[in-house]
């Protein structure tokens, strides 16, 4: 297992199988990258399933235990399946998705070996939906995380930005959850430095604190300072997880960050907030891969408290040690 310099063990990998997507979220930002989405076809300049493959087998050799697969949308990729029966054995198999392929497709990623799943769903009304990802297809994510769950994928954690646009609708989400098994929440803060619409932001701690008024339990995720809230039906009958993600000027969850990221060109990505550090894996070969591999470990920095730190005054400002350090590929 490789450690970087501040003492993190690199033990997931997090790998972008492609930036097309059949929604456009206006909050995306594309895991880091920007608003990149080009046509709907295949490209050239995705990683092939072998890519992919040997890519993994790779940080298999380093001890990684964990592989989320992303985009973009994921499942656009027709070779997905295949990906997955290929992924080393050791490591535990997971995907985020908007949910619209999953009807149809959920029983076979499960029996390639997919094990967690996570939908994006924003709201749960049609229309409103349909103002956040620009998509009229609100009706398939309700039936790919039916599909999901039917194909034991239990449970499906449905991820939520919370921004301007959504905070509303964040109570009616936590009932939702509360009211069905097999659903969790996962409440991610909105990241404005990623987006580039610094007023669309609100304040997490307002959402942290109405959740603590409702919640018959509360659990501290010390690793990352995450909080978990239980909350509770009216009747007492049915009990739902929610869980706060909260990275923005957060030392404590850059500290404990275990995760590399890999591009669907096939660029190693230290922090999903930086795109200065990218490194080539070159042709993909096995060699090529375990010393881009080695290099990106050995150069990772916490984001909050090494590459962006506090001035004097309390704000944070970028480290100009760290500044043009790497070269853009």
């Amino acid at each position: 297992m490789l450690t970087d310099e501040f003492g993190r063990d690199v033990t997931g990998v997090r790998v972008s199988l492609t930036d097309r997507c059949n929604f456009d979220c206006v909050y995306c930002h594309n895991e880091g990258l920007g608003d990149t989405r080009g046509p709907m076809d295949p490209q050239d300049d995705e990683m092939s399933t072998d890519d992919v493959v040997r890519f993994l087998e790779v940080a298999a050799e380093f001890d990684v235990d964990s592989v989320k697969f992303t985009g973009g949308e994921p499942m656009l990729r027709q070779d997905l399946a295949e990906i997955i029966e290929r992924t080393p054995d050791q490591m535990e198999v997971s995907m985020t998705t908007n949910g619209t392929f999953l009807p149809g497709r959920a029983e076979d990623l499960v029996d390639a070996g997919l094990e967690r799943v996570n939908v994006s769903q924003d709201a749960l009304d049609a229309d409103d939906f349909a103002a956040v990802t620009k998509s009229g297809a609100y009706e398939k994510v309700l039936e790919g995380v039916d599909a999901a769950l039917e194909a034991g994928l239990d449970p499906v954690k449905l991820n939520m930005v919370v921004f301007e646009h959504t905070a509303g609708y964040v109570p009616e989400m936590v009932d939702h959850v509360a009211e069905n098994d097999g659903l969790q929440l996962q409440l991610i803060e909105y990241m404005p430095e990623l987006t580039g619409k610094p007023e669309w932001n609100i304040d997490i701690q307002r959402v942290h604190d109405w959740l603590a008024e409702q919640a018959v339990e509360i659990e501290h995720r010390e690793m990352h300072d995450r909080k978990r809230y239980w909350i509770e039906t009216d009747d007492g009958d049915g009990r739902g997880m929610v869980e706060i993600v909260d990275p923005v000027e957060n030392p404590t969850f850059c500290a404990n960050c275990h995760r590399v990221r890999v591009t669907h060109e096939g660029y190693l990505k230290g922090c999903l907030n930086r795109n200065d550090d990218l490194k080539s894996m070159g042709e993909m070969t096995k060699p090529e891969i375990r010393e881009a591999y080695r290099d990106v470990v050995a150069n990772r920095v916490p984001y909050y408290g090494e590459y962006m730190v506090q001035n004097d005054a309390g704000e944070w400002e970028i480290n100009d040690e760290y500044v043009g350090e790497y070269a853009e590929p």
